[in-house]
C-alpha cells in the first residue's frame, strides 16, 4: 500500500468511527497468528498519550495496521523519532500522522507556563515553538494544530532516514487534529 492509499484508508476508517459503524476486523486469534512472524503497519501515528485519543479506534483499524507512538503533546523527542525511523526503515510504513487533539492538557500546561518539575518542564519545552509561532493570544486549538504542523516538519529536520523517505516520495507526513466531541480527524 502506498502513502496515498494509506491516508485514504485512515480517512475511511475515521468516517466509520464517527458514524458508529466500526467493522472490528483483524482483531481475532487468526490475525494474532498472522502477525507472529512480523509486522507491516501501513501507517505510523505519533499521538498524544491522552486516554481519550485512541488511534486504533479513531481509524477503525485492527492488529498490525498501525505503528502507534503515544507521548503527551505528541512531541518528537529522540525516542519517538527513533521509533518512527524503525517503522519507516524496517516495517515499510508509508505514512506518518502527527495527531494533536482538542483540549490537549500538555499544550494547555505549556501555554500556562510555570514550574511543573524537571521532567514535565522538559517535555513541555518541546511545545514552546508552537506557542511562539501561534502568536499572542492564540487559542489552545490553534497551538495544538501548530504543534502538529511543526512536529511534522521537525521529523524531517531531525532524521536523515525520515527525510530521505519523504524526499524520495515513498513516505508522506500528515499533521492532523482529533476532535474529542465528534471523533473526526481533520488532516491539516
Amino acid at each position: 500500500m502506498n502513502k496515498t492509499e494509506s491516508l485514504e484508508r485512515l480517512k475511511i476508517g475515521n468516517a466509520r468511527f464517527v458514524e458508529d459503524k466500526l467493522d472490528g476486523k483483524l482483531q481475532d486469534s487468526s490475525r494474532r497468528s498472522e502477525l507472529t512472524g512480523g509486522q507491516q503497519p501501513y501507517a505510523i501515528i505519533l499521538s498524544c498519550a491522552d486516554s481519550r485519543v485512541v488511534p486504533e479506534l479513531a481509524f477503525d483499524t485492527g492488529l498490525g495496521e498501525l505503528f502507534v507512538l503515544r507521548v503527551a503533546g505528541n512531541i518528537a523527542n529522540t525516542s519517538t523519532i527513533a521509533s518512527i525511523e524503525y517503522a519507516v526503515a524496517h516495517c515499510g510504513s508509508k505514512l506518518i500522522v502527527v495527531l494533536g487533539h482538542q483540549s490537549c492538557g500538555a499544550v494547555t500546561a505549556a501555554v500556562g507556563g510555570g514550574d511543573n518539575g524537571h521532567n514535565l518542564n522538559h517535555l513541555l519545552a518541546h511545545i514552546t515553538p508552537a506557542i511562539a509561532a501561534s502568536g499572542e493570544g492564540a487559542s489552545i486549538t490553534d497551538v495544538v494544530k501548530k504543534n502538529a504542523e511543526l512536529v511534522a516538519k521537525d521529523l524531517c529536520n531531525r532524521s536523515e532516514i525520515i527525510k530521505n523517505a519523504v524526499d524520495s516520495g515513498e513516505v508522506q507526513i500528515a499533521p492532523a487534529y482529533y476532535n474529542l466531541d465528534s471523533g473526526k480527524v481533520d488532516f491539516l
